[in-house]
Order: structure tokens, then C-alpha cells, then sequence
């Protein structure tokens, strides 16, 4: 292949993310890029989105649409109705093509649900967290176990596909409560699970309130135990391990997120943001009063500018492919991208080959069971 084949194999975005940065409250473990309880911005907000989609020149289609947050359901259903006409009118979704709606058990509804459904929504993504009141609780989420099931009855019946995300780890969780959650889970049967093991990012309450002594984190043991518990009991009852910590019944993979795990290119638009394009990564400010201000100002609301060179491309798609559980054909690494494997990894590579964090199997390299264990260690010495 070419430099000209590969680079254009790499340039035509065929995705996009819009963030929608509003929620009731923050939840004290949450780090993302939101604003809560300031609903009075929502109007400016759709104004600047509108503003930063022109930069596009002219409708660009796309194969994946995918509205995350914060909270994309705290919109009212006439706020998430011009939110749809604008990011339609600029990114046209293919016929075949999956549009994924994060949306919170507390404020999700049969209206909004139908204004997602009459605009295209393929796929909901429920974020339940949880089915256990009193982990919620813990967790500072506004809602409960009857919100969940009644947000997911709606889903089920306007969204082709419904997805949910769970958390493990909360303070003072165990084993068995954690496999509670799962067992709940799987009995709505879910198209897709997500499960994210509880982290203390600085800048949250909860990294505060555990260097107070007033959160105990779980130990290590058992957060380790947690995460077998899902691949072992998810993987048991029909779903799909397929990344490092999503699971999906067979055809019902997250499309959207697998373009990022590829190394595929995308657009995104609104505060926080990071896009993909042309080799070329911008993340907006993550500010939202700053995004807004700055888009109605006239000015450009990127933050963050980075050209990657080649090396770097083929870095970020050995790193992200490796999360997937397929993990990378090293033909086809070495054909987009220009660099052989030894190239991009030397002697780490046989390090974690050798201490069976890794292995290559009939020409592609993918974690161990050892190895998805303990990723996070893994990643720095490719990058």
C-alpha cells in the first residue's frame, strides 16, 4: 500500500461525537467535562454547537453519530429536537447507520425517547450504574432501581438497541454484591454491557473525601475478582467480550466506539471535544461558559492542537486495537501505517510476550486473560 492509499484510507471521517455537557448534578467520582444545574445555558449552547458545525463547509455523511455527556436526556425534548435538525442538517446519517444516545435513568422519558426515535436514535445507552439503592447512593446518583427499569422498558421499545453501563468497585462493594448487579442485568437482556471499575481522579469529591479517610476504596483482590467475575458470567450467558470492558450480544457491537479502537478519524463538536481529522487532533475547551463564549464570539474553540506524524498514528492504532479483544493484525498495522511491529515496540514487546501479558497468534497480537488484567501497564511502553 502506498503513502498515498494509506493516507487516504485515514482522511475521510465517517464518524462523529457531539458532546452535550449538562447534567442535574455532578456525581462526586465524575471527571468528565460538564456543567450541572445550569439550564439557562442550554440555548447559548445549542447556538455555538450550531456555529462550530458551519466550520464544516458542507454536510459531511456519517456512519456513526454517537450524542454523549454529561447528560444528553437533561435536554427538554424541544432542546434534544433542535439539537437533532442541526447535527442532521450537518452530518446526514447513512441509511445503515448507527446513531448512539447516552441518556440517564433520572430524566429519560416516553417523550424524549420519541423525539430520539422519530430522529434516527438506534441505539440508547442507559447509564444505570447500578441496581443496588444503596450503592447509588454512594455513588452520588440521582436516581434508583425502578428509574433504571422503566428508562429501559422505554428504550426497548423506541430504540433498536439498548445498551447499559454498570460501575464495580464502589465503596464497601463486595464480590458477591457486584455479581448481584450482573445477574439484574443480564436478566433485562441488554444488547450491549459496559463495566467500569471505580476510579479516584484528582479534582472529584470522591479523590477528596478518600485522602480524608472518609471513602475507602476496595482493595485490589477484590476489584481484580470483580472484573473476572463479568468477563466469566457475561461471557457465560451470551455476550461477547470484544473490549476491555464491553460486552455485546453477537451483531450488536458498539460501532461508534470501535471507529476510535481502529484508529479510524472522526469529527466531534461542543466544550471538551476531541476530533480526528486528517491526521490532526483538536480538543475544544473544556470549559463550557469558555466554549460558548468563544464560539459566539466568533473565535475558534479549540484548546489543543496536535499534528501527529505518521509514527504517532501507527502508535495510537497498536495501543487502541490492542484494548479490543481481536486485538491487531500485524499485516494490516504495517500496511496502513508503514511500521512493522518491532519497529513500534522492540524489546517491550517481548518483554510482556515473555511474562505472558501478551501473545501473537496466527499473525495478530492480543492480550492474555493475564494481560486484560493488568492493561493500563502495558500501554506506556508503546506510547
Amino acid at each position: 500500500m502506498s503513502k498515498t492509499d494509506r493516507q487516504s484510507e485515514i482522511c475521510t471521517p465517517k464518524s462523529a461525537y457531539i458532546h452535550i455537557p449538562f447534567c442535574a448534578h455532578r456525581c462526586g467520582y465524575c471527571n468528565f467535562t460538564l456543567i450541572a444545574d445550569r439550564e439557562d445555558l442550554v440555548e447559548p449552547f445549542l447556538q455555538a454547537v450550531e456555529l462550530e458545525l458551519t466550520a464544516l463547509e458542507h454536510p459531511r455523511g456519517v456512519d456513526t453519530l454517537f450524542f454523549g455527556g454529561g447528560t444528553p436526556s437533561q435536554l427538554s425534548e424541544k432542546q434534544l429536537q433542535k439539537l437533532c435538525e442541526l447535527v442532521l442538517n450537518w452530518l446526514p446519517l447513512a441509511d445503515n447507520g448507527e446513531f448512539s444516545v447516552e441518556v440517564n435513568p433520572a430524566d429519560f422519558n416516553r417523550s424524549k425517547a420519541t423525539v430520539l426515535s422519530d430522529y434516527g436514535a438506534t441505539r440508547i445507552s442507559l447509564g444505570a450504574q447500578s441496581f443496588d439503592d444503596h450503592k447509588l447512593e454512594i455513588l452520588d446518583r440521582d436516581h434508583h432501581h425502578a428509574d433504571i427499569l422503566t428508562a429501559f422498558d422505554i428504550a426497548r421499545e423506541l430504540a433498536d438497541q439498548v445498551s447499559l453501563d454498570l460501575i464495580f468497585g464502589a465503596p464497601g462493594e463486595t464480590p458477591d454484591a457486584w455479581v448481584n448487579d450482573l445477574e439484574t442485568a443480564v436478566a433485562l437482556q441488554p444488547d450491549h454491557l459496559s463495566t467500569y471499575g471505580l476510579t479516584y481522579e484528582r479534582g472529584t469529591s470522591f479523590w477528596s473525601r478518600r485522602s480524608k479517610g472518609e471513602l475507602t476504596a476496595v482493595s485490589e483482590p477484590d476489584e481484580l475478582t470483580m472484573y473476572e467475575e463479568a468477563i466469566d458470567l457475561l461471557s457465560g450467558t451470551g455476550f461477547e467480550h470484544y473490549e476491555i470492558s464491553n460486552f455485546a450480544k453477537p451483531g450488536r457491537r458498539c460501532r461508534h466506539n470501535e471507529v476510535y479502537w481502529k484508529g479510524g478519524e472522526y469529527y466531534a463538536v461542543g466544550p471538551g471535544a476531541a476530533r480526528l481529522v486528517d491526521g490532526v487532533r483538536e480538543t475544544n475547551h473544556r470549559s463550557t461558559t469558555t466554549y460558548i463564549k468563544r464560539m459566539l464570539a466568533g473565535d475558534s474553540p479549540v484548546a489543543e492542537r496536535d499534528v501527529l506524524s505518521r509514527e504517532d498514528i501507527a502508535r495510537e492504532r497498536l495501543v487502541f486495537g490492542l484494548r479490543r479483544l481481536d486485538g491487531v493484525d500485524l499485516d494490516r498495522l504495517e500496511q496502513v501505517s508503514g511500521y512493522g511491529i518491532y519497529e513500534l515496540a522492540g524489546q517491550s514487546l517481548d518483554r510482556h510476550v515473555e511474562t505472558g501479558l501478551l501473545e501473537i497468534d496466527r499473525g495478530r497480537l492480543r492480550l492474555t486473560r493475564k494481560g486484560l488484567l493488568v492493561s493500563d501497564s502495558i500501554w506506556p511502553d508503546f506510547m
